[in-house]
């Protein structure tokens, strides 16, 4: 094998290597400042829970080179030599890369080092343990050049072990630790998460020379560009074969004639160090010589299902095509507990919440996902039907371990109680039906969705009045999980988590209005399904409870409605007003629960800018509260932050009701809160501020793949 390859090599023979975008949709030009979407996966195919490594592409950054980062895994790139020029930083390249095509799992850009020099870059990942950077460079000056080029594998903090380097395959061989703390939730501690790992950095040139070395880049930079005129000069790397280093590098010499063109690629391998490496090994020299056309036609196809739309506005596609990416990017096939293929919350960065498990909040972003593969999205839902209890209950996650239902004590029944989620199902199945047509995913939709309502009925109405409580551990239940002024009992959470919660304490407006939803839905399912008496029924029942929520929860001297008093059904628990304005008020029009007298209202309070009506969206806690920060300064925070799925709510209910330029001016602060920053450091975010661009929480969270639909939804 390895005598084939150097021949092949010899020959030239791979160099024809140029990669093509067959979809003008699909080819844009995104330079560094433009709103784009740049960490990478693997296809779901070739990807697995554990052992997983994603990348972020940082092309935007002038005081670096184009490099591709995993977390906790260092970053790989490549220095350039041309003519003894020696080329590090994206700010001093002759013309700046541009991207122009990305997908889930690859990037197309294009660059000149410098002049006279074009290169086609790809970056592919490949598994979850392979990944490779292609160069197709071109001579197209009228003069010939000499190219050295140093790919790089860098750890950065003095911890890369070098274990040896293969002569047989042009590889060095590395081992460096991978901790499980992150600094909001770290990994699970029992899951085997690598820790002690190896890599395999190679490419598919014979290097001339290679190294080890301590440092940052700048003095390795002082390496290559060694002393012209010292007498000890040589342009050999140091050879090191063990030790610890920063980073290790291979060297290749070039020379190319006006209009010749060579193909480059150099590969990162990593793996657990108990993993067999004859595998992994052996699927890298495969990828040394195999053409990547047939990966860029498979995305080409995946992506010829979502709908054309001809935007206004450059940045708009950005967003869309996006948004599409990051939701197949978490996207996992089916694996241990599960038939089906199932989403983390992020796969990269890597951190403990984005592992644990599908939620039906984070679902909602398969009203999105379904138009670039409604099966898929079908798939994820069947987890949630395969794993149903016998009684009817959606646990709070489901997944790969199975059901996880977080028992909690009820007061109430004196008794543990399970945990499920906030209620989405039969929205979600409804919307993904619309989209694939699949009708016997209805119908089993349709039965599993059923079993939930009636669980919810009998488990979260446990005083039978018509109106819901949230559980025993509601906390998480509810979605509000840290700070929020309603179900938080002190301002600064000085108690523990249980005590501070009162959601099961009180008739609660949100999953009230989710109920309604929820058999909203199923009537509509019913109704599809010639189900006709059926769908009548949920009907009437939704209808019921909506006159229930008018009743009680509207305030007329406020106008607008809030959760009462579990008891009395007032709006005093205690000695507290629970009379806080929350974006769950404007969940009334996406419910379809309001009279249209008080939609007005709603309108009027949501189009208030010292309450509502801020830059970047909907805040889920009115500006002119007390307890209102504009600050994301840690995760789960609803006492100010922007939440796109909670915003895609309030934008559907707009709709229902025949506010649409209000709902696409909606759209438009969405729009904004995503671009500037996906313009700024290329991330998708947990939630956004309302306010100002500065964000500390969780990155790459697959709801905000929500604006996908967003935009759909504004230009159909």
């Amino acid at each position: 094998m390895k005598i084939i390859i150097i021949i092949l090599l010899a020959l030239n023979i791979v160099t024809a290597q140029e990669l093509k975008v067959n979809d003008q949709y699909l080819r844009f030009s995104a330079s560094q400042n433009d709103p784009l979407y740049t960490t990478y996966t693997a296809s779901m195919e070739r990807s697995r829970l554990y052992g997983d490594k994603g990348y972020k592409l940082d092309y935007y950054s002038n005081n670096l080179p184009i490099n591709y980062s995993g977390d906790q895994a260092g970053k790989i790139y490549c220095l350039w030599k041309i003519d003894q020029v020696v080329i590090v930083n994206t700010g001093e390249f002759f013309e700046k890369p541009v991207i122009k095509s990305s997908f889930p799992n690859m990037v197309i850009m294009e660059y000149s080092p410098l002049r006279g020099i074009k290169v086609q870059e790809t970056f592919f990942v490949y598994s979850s343990s392979i990944a490779l950077v292609n160069l197709q460079i071109k001579n197209i000056d009228d003069i010939k050049h000499s190219i050295e080029l140093y790919p790089i594998l860098e750890l950065g903090n003095d911890s890369l072990l070098i274990k040896s380097y293969d002569y047989h395959y042009n590889a060095y061989l590395t081992n460096h630790y991978e901790s499980k703390y992150r600094l909001i939730s770290s990994l699970y501690k029992n899951a085997p998460y690598p820790t002690e790992t190896r890599d395999f950095f190679t490419a598919n040139f014979i290097p001339y020379s290679f190294g080890g070395y301590s440092g940052s880049t700048e003095k390795f930079y002082i390496t290559v560009k060694t002393d012209y005129y010292s007498k000890n000069r040589s342009d050999s790397l140091n050879q090191k074969k063990e030790g610890y280093v920063n980073l290790v590098s291979l060297h290749g010499k070039f020379s190319l004639k006006p209009g010749e063109d060579i193909n480059v690629r150099f590969f990162r391998g990593w793996q657990d160090v108990n993993e067999n490496i004859d595998e992994l090994v052996k699927e890298i020299e495969k990828l040394k010589i195999e053409p990547l056309q047939k990966y860029v036609d498979d995305n080409v196809k995946m992506f010829s299902r979502i709908p054309r739309i001809d935007f206004p506005t450059d940045e708009e596609k950005l967003v869309y095509l996006s948004s599409f990416n990051l939701a197949r990017g978490c996207f996992y096939p089916p694996s241990e507990k599960t038939n089906y293929n199932f989403y983390v919350f992020s796969r990269q960065p890597l951190w403990g919440w984005g592992h644990g498990h599908q939620v039906l909040h984070e679902s909602l972003s398969m009203l999105a996902y379904a138009y670039l593969d409604p099966q898929s999205a079908q798939g994820s839902q069947y987890v949630y039907m395969e794993q149903q209890r016998e009684d009817g209950l959606i646990a709070y996650r489901h997944g790969p371990r199975g059901l996880q239902d977080y028992p909690h004590f009820s007061k109430v029944l004196g008794k543990e109680m399970s945990t499920t989620s906030a209620p989405f199902f039969n929205w979600i199945n409804w919307e993904i039906y619309k989209v694939s047509n699949d009708k016997k995913f209805l119908k089993d939709s349709y039965l599993s969705g059923t079993k939930y309502i009636n669980w919810l009925l009998e488990n979260r109405d446990l005083d039978k009045d018509g109106t819901f409580e949230w559980g025993p551990y509601g906390i998480i239940e509810n979605v509000r999980d840290w700070y929020n002024a309603v179900f938080q009992v002190s301002a600064e959470r000085y108690l523990d988590v249980d005590k501070e919660d009162i959601s099961d304490e009180l008739e609660c407006l949100d999953l009230t209005l989710m109920v309604i939803k929820e058999m909203r839905s199923l009537s509509e399912i019913a109704n599809e399904l010639g189900l006709f008496e059926k769908s009548g029924k949920w009907k009437e029942k939704a209808n019921y409870i909506s006159k229930l929520v008018n009743e009680r929860m509207w305030d007329e001297e406020k106008q607008f409605y809030f959760s009462v008093n579990k008891d009395d059904h007032s709006f005093k628990f205690l000695t507290r007003d629970l009379r806080r304005e929350e974006i769950i008020g404007f969940l009334a029009l996406w419910a379809e629960a309001a009279p249209k007298e008080r939609a007005d209202k709603l309108i009027k309070k949501l189009l208030d800018p010292n309450k509502f009506w801020r830059k970047y969206g909907v805040p889920t806690l009115a500006a002119d509260d007390e307890w209102y920060s504009p600050y994301v300064d840690y995760c789960c925070k609803w006492n100010g932050p922007v939440w796109l799925l909670w915003n895609y709510m309030v934008f559907d209910g707009l709709k229902k009701y025949g506010y649409n330029e209000i709902a696409n001016q909606l759209a438009d602060k969405m729009l904004l809160a995503v671009s500037t920053q996906l313009k700024k450091n290329h991330n998708f975010w947990e939630s956004y501020s309302p306010d100002n661009e500065v964000l500390n929480a969780p990155t790459n969270y697959i709801w905000n793949s929500i604006m996908a639909r967003v935009l759909i939804e504004k230009y159909k």
